[in-house]
């Protein structure tokens, strides 16, 4: 297949680092079972870091970063999947071991791709991307653990962000009392919009009990950050609650004690989206279409770039100034 694309490419060479939008040709992608013709690819903070050389996330360069794709099967060796197909893709080694969807085409294998669901276009599904996949993923450990609406007020961290903002949709949608926690109070009328119905400062929600447990306050947690604020949250569970935790933009270390989990039986439960098994992986996109789909979200807290303006975008996100998700459009 001789084709040129515009994709944005990151190098790491004797010249240094440098990144930016080149012409390639289709047939420097890697092999694997389907072609797709990308409409939209996602902003993630893990998208971010493949963006700088310390980020630590490519591991052979030049590469082409993006761990979500959306769009349209060019062609296909996997009988699953016909040109013209809608699909999208998340998570596997997508943007990290495997050239990525920050380009018009990407070759991806069959097992990675999802059929595009009824009720979800294209933009749509990148808005949601990886970030409201991980949204949904905790919200589903959340309720498979026992959490029900009137238990109380649930938490959500970093509420501005991706998995953030998707939460706190699902869960009003879903009936739940969320409070938000952020660090932007000029965001707050937004993340009303989103359903929030309280607001914590990051200071407000990290300063609890001095001991090894306080107040019982949250039915449940939300956590995308990690780190101190972690530990700290752990002592505010109420009986048999439960912590998703999947991220660490707060820190990759947890200093607690086993008091929450032996006295009132908390569950702190992680959140893998990547290697996610595919029927659960599945079922969790027709919910995002239909039941779930996070509509406020969608409605009030996406910002829509170009590909040339995708480095703004990074920048933002690695920034920690995003509010809600940032989309990359290929459509002319």
């Amino acid at each position: 297949m001789d084709q040129l694309f515009r994709a944005f490419r990151v190098h790491q060479d004797e010249s240094g680092f440098r990144s930016g939008v080149e012409h390639l040709n289709v047939s420097t992608l890697p092999d694997a079972d389907v072609t797709v013709k990308v409409h939209y690819s996602s902003v993630n903070y893990k998208d971010g870091l493949a963006s700088i050389p310390e980020g630590k996330i490519v591991k052979t360069y030049p590469f082409i970063p993006g761990i979500d794709l959306a769009g349209e099967v060019m062609a296909s060796r996997d009988t699953r999947f016909q040109p013209g197909d809608r699909v999208l893709c998340t998570g596997y080694g997508l943007g990290v071991s495997h050239e990525g969807g920050f380009a018009e085409v990407a070759r991806v294998p069959g097992d990675w791709l999802v059929a595009l669901p009824e009720g979800l276009t294209a933009r749509e599904a990148m808005a949601i991307g990886t970030a409201g996949f991980t949204a949904a993923l905790s919200v589903r450990r959340l309720l498979d653990n026992g959490l029900a609406p009137g238990q109380g007020p649930v938490l959500v961290l970093g509420a501005t962000g991706g998995v953030g903002s998707m939460a706190v949709a699902i869960l009003s949608r879903l009936g739940f009392a969320v409070t938000a926690v952020t660090g932007k109070p000029e965001a707050r009328e937004k993340l009303t919009a989103f359903g929030a119905a309280e607001f914590l400062s990051r200071e407000e929600a990290a300063s609890g009990a001095k001991g090894v447990l306080g107040k019982e306050r949250w039915a449940a947690i939300v956590d995308p950050v990690g780190g101190a604020m972690t530990a700290d949250l752990l002592k505010s569970v109420q009986y048999g609650g439960s912590v998703a935790l999947s991220g660490l933009t707060g820190g990759g270390a947890i200093e607690t004690s086993v008091y929450p989990f032996i006295l009132r039986g908390v569950n702190l439960l992680g959140i893998d989206s990547v290697f996610c098994p595919e029927p659960l992986r599945h079922q969790l996109w027709k919910l995002l279409a239909g039941d779930w789909k996070p509509e406020r979200v969608l409605t009030a807290g996406v910002t829509e770039y170009p590909l040339e303006q995708l480095p703004e975008a990074l920048n933002t996100v690695l920034a920690g100034k995003a509010v809600g998700r940032q989309v990359i459009s290929f459509i002319n």
